[in-house]
């Protein structure tokens, strides 16, 4: 064999070996990529919120009921949005309107292979509190400061756990529990109206309805 054909050869065998690494590296990069992935973080990029295209989510949650959520808003642990129709009836047995769900009560999401594939592709938790990247304030609020704000505006809630149903208005909000004031669904939170208070604890909270 000839000088210039061995270092042809040799060097057709080293770009190989090179090609093969990188790619070696990028599968591994990958792998450790989709290792960091968060529910949150998933769920947020199959909505298609930050691509302003909704795309509703289908919920198994924790007490067995299924929901439909049109996403716009992704805290801590937990996300809101409007219930659509679910199955060519309402969701959740006829619930429409807004909604909170605490991301510790899914068990479950449905999902089409696009918007599967479209969750893989999540941005980081870690990236997203980068300094060089403008954080979003509801990525850092909790559970309890969205039901505090619930409690502020006086507004009535149905409260779902896996123990059923309760409606009434949040009167305070603590660290892990709330007080309900427990009235029917349409009145005010009016002394004459009130009917009992619950301790609830957010451990407990499967779906909080909006009225």
């Amino acid at each position: 064999m000839r000088w210039d054909e061995l270092f042809d050869d040799l060097e057709g065998q080293l770009e190989h070996e090179l090609h093969a690494e990188d790619a070696g590296l990028r599968v591994e990069e990958e792998r450790l990529r989709l290792g960091r992935l968060s529910l949150r973080g998933r769920l947020r990029a199959a909505s298609g919120l930050d691509d302003d295209r909704a795309h509703p989510l289908t919920l198994w949650l924790r007490d067995g009921s299924t929901v439909r959520l049109i996403a716009s808003t992704f805290g801590r642990d937990w996300m809101a949005g409007t219930l659509s129709a679910l199955d060519g009836s309402g969701a959740r047995g006829g619930a429409s309107g807004r909604a909170i769900v605490p991301l510790d009560a899914v068990v479950s999401v449905v999902l089409e292979e696009q918007r599967l594939r479209d969750s893989l592709a999540a941005e980081l938790d870690e990236d997203a509190s980068r300094a060089d990247v403008a954080p979003r304030l509801a990525d850092r609020l909790g559970l309890a400061f969205a039901l505090r704000d619930l409690a502020r505006r006086r507004a009535g809630v149905t409260l779902s756990t896996q123990a059923g149903m309760v409606h009434g208005t949040i009167d305070r909000v603590a660290r892990d529990h709330l007080d309900l004031a427990v009235h029917e669904p349409g009145l005010p939170r009016r002394a004459d109206n009130v009917r009992g208070f619950r301790i609830v604890p957010l451990s407990a909270l499967v779906l909080i309805r909006m009225a």
